[in-house]
């Protein structure tokens, strides 16, 4: 049977077992939009920015480990996609992006609404590609899935000229995978696993450092299984957080410039650091000459690429995190470590994590803290920036409470569409999206998107005046020049102006007027005893999102932390070095 390349197009999704599509439509796609009317198969969700619905195809493909699908026009409908595409990419989340394009015979003309599409994506996606032949358009896009959920998961760009998704051809589907040069590894090295586990077996100081790979891969039941076989003491990137319960009396903490003392310490001290799926990037070893400096490191990763490319590694070991996990469990043994762990508790006894001692005054720990007590069934997305740190070091994950943050390209503006994504996704789920005053206005229009697909979402915003994380380092680091932070600036204010007052101009928006012209609840705190009340009223909604926004001190900070170019053992905390 012939048809077109648009209704091949649809056939292919359905063949992809694909039953949710983000997408925004335009000229050049407006063919791939009407072979979708009126099918019931796929659920198409209208966004309000490009750049949202990736973050929502995103969310989707997190919170399902399914690929994320969307569709848009071409020229400012492919650009709007830049940052999403590369937030994912950078993540390893497995998405597949169509976009609409001229007609081949202009390509390359200058065409209204023309742009090199595969061009600009090429650096940031895992594969891109543009259809010249109707004849090659289903197996481009049945390759297309197949790429972004194998291997190292990724994003794939499949680029459709408006005259190839006009043009008449089989409705064949292909059902079996051939691409040259294209082999992803699927074993482990059992040779270097029984080299790993021999360092292991005959440590004194071990830890486990777990990226998002062990997430990635769904692998927490496995790794927790491995942790308590072991009793090695495990230590997270934020990526990595939930790979074991939070609640776990092995896990540790975060690592990082923003880690816990007792984590950042035990990594500095550690005889073995057995390290799967993350790839060591600065943000979590500090000053690279003295990370873990008295240790030998293996580091199991399913891209040979990320071994040794930043840090250097005694073992490698290239296979999927959960593919690994499961082969070192059968080699695993018991340690013999009770006093090294004891050590570490002793760290994390001393110097835990904490705000502030006053009781009365509104924090964001206390807020997370409430959110840890009421959601136990939960996703929680944040956007980027101190609310994120914040909930990296206070939220409680396990089996059932999630954590979708962008960590690998921190993007502002993550939080409200990535939560609109795993809503839809996993309807019995509770999902609450935690932003900054700063970060929930970059695609705050997508609250329409949430009351359009009655969504009961909560929306955290943090509200402190200020674009927080900067903030913070220009007080500790820059003199307090506060150049462009403040968010209640404006043209007649003190360009010198050190800290908020009474004097200071009112907030721009009013978060309570716009959430409500939207059609969304919304709700203000200023009060730490408001905070469980207004969670409670989110709860009862049931149609449409509630925003909280919650009033905190425009002078807190997100500690410990390791100021830059130092180790991970010179770390700030409260105000001095430790």
């Amino acid at each position: 049977m012939w048809i077109t390349g648009a209704e091949l197009f649809v056939k292919a999704l359905k063949e992809e077992n694909v039953d949710t599509l983000f997408g925004y439509p335009g000229g050049q796609a407006i063919d791939l939009f009407d072979a979708l009317y009126n099918q019931k198969e796929i659920n198409v969700i209208l966004p309000r920015h490009e750049q949202a619905l990736v973050h929502e195809a995103d969310g989707y493909a997190r919170a399902t480990g399914k690929v994320g699908v969307c569709l848009v026009t071409s020229g400012p409908g492919a650009t709007n996609l830049v940052t999403g595409v590369a937030t994912a990419n950078y993540d390893s989340v497995p998405l597949v992006c169509f976009t609409g394009q001229v007609p081949t015979y202009l390509i390359g003309n200058d065409a209204f609404q023309e742009v090199d599409t595969i061009g600009i994506m090429r650096s940031i996606c895992k594969y891109a590609v543009t259809v010249r032949k109707r004849e090659d358009l289903a197996k481009i896009i049945h390759n297309a899935f197949y790429i972004a959920k194998s291997g190292k998961p990724g994003v794939v760009i499949v680029d459709i000229p408006k005259d190839i998704q006009l043009a008449l051809g089989t409705d064949d589907y292909p059902n079996e995978i051939h691409i040259r040069g294209y082999n992803p590894n699927t074993s482990v090295h059992m040779g270097q696993v029984n080299k790993a586990m021999e360092i292991l077996n005959n440590a004194k100081k071990p830890v486990f450092l777990i990226g998002g790979g062990v997430n990635i891969a769904h692998a927490n039941n496995e790794m927790t299984k491995l942790a308590e076989i072991t009793g090695v003491p495990v230590i997270t990137t934020i990526m990595g957080k939930g790979a074991i319960p939070t609640s776990h009396e092995l896990y540790v903490g975060n690592i990082g410039i923003h880690g816990s003392y007792a984590a950042n310490t035990a990594i500095s001290n550690c005889d073995v650091l057995f390290s799967i799926g993350t790839r060591f990037n600065d943000r979590i070893t500090g000053k690279i000459e003295k990370f873990a400096k008295g240790a030998t490191i293996i580091h199991v990763d399913i891209d040979p690429a990320a071994i040794s490319k930043n840090i250097s590694v005694d073992i490698p070991i290239v296979a999927d995190a959960k593919i690994a996990i499961e082969a070192i469990i059968k080699k695993s043994k018991k340690l013999d470590i009770d006093e090294w762990k004891k050590e570490i508790n002793q760290w994390k006894e001393n110097y835990p994590i904490r705000m502030i001692n006053d009781t009365d005054v509104l924090t964001p720990e206390y807020i997370i803290k409430t959110i840890n007590k009421l959601y136990k069934n939960a996703i929680i997305t944040t956007d980027v920036g101190q609310n994120q740190l914040w909930t990296t070091q206070f939220i409680d994950i396990d089996n059932n409470k999630r954590l979708l943050t962008s960590g690998g390209l921190g993007t502002m503006g993550y939080g409200l569409p990535s939560a609109i994504g795993a809503k839809i996704a996993c309807l019995d789920k509770d999902v609450i999206a935690i932003s900054g005053d700063g970060g929930i206005q970059m695609n705050i229009q997508e609250l329409a998107t949430a009351v359009c697909q009655e969504l009961p979402i909560v929306v955290c915003i943090l509200n402190n005046g200020y674009l927080g994380n900067v903030r913070q380092w220009q007080e500790m680091f820059y003199n307090k020049r506060y150049s462009s932070t403040c968010l209640r600036y404006r043209k007649s204010c003190n360009d010198n102006c050190k800290n908020h007052d009474k004097c200071c101009p009112e907030y721009t928006p009013n978060f309570i007027m716009l959430a409500q012209s939207y059609g969304c609840q919304a709700i203000r705190v200023c009060k730490k005893e408001e905070v469980e009340k207004a969670f409670k009223a989110a709860k009862k909604n049931k149609k449409v999102p509630t925003i909280i926004e919650f009033i905190i001190d425009d002078n807190l900070n997100v500690l410990p932390m390791v100021p830059p170019g130092n180790s991970l053992e010179d770390m700030i905390i409260k105000g001095e070095v430790k």
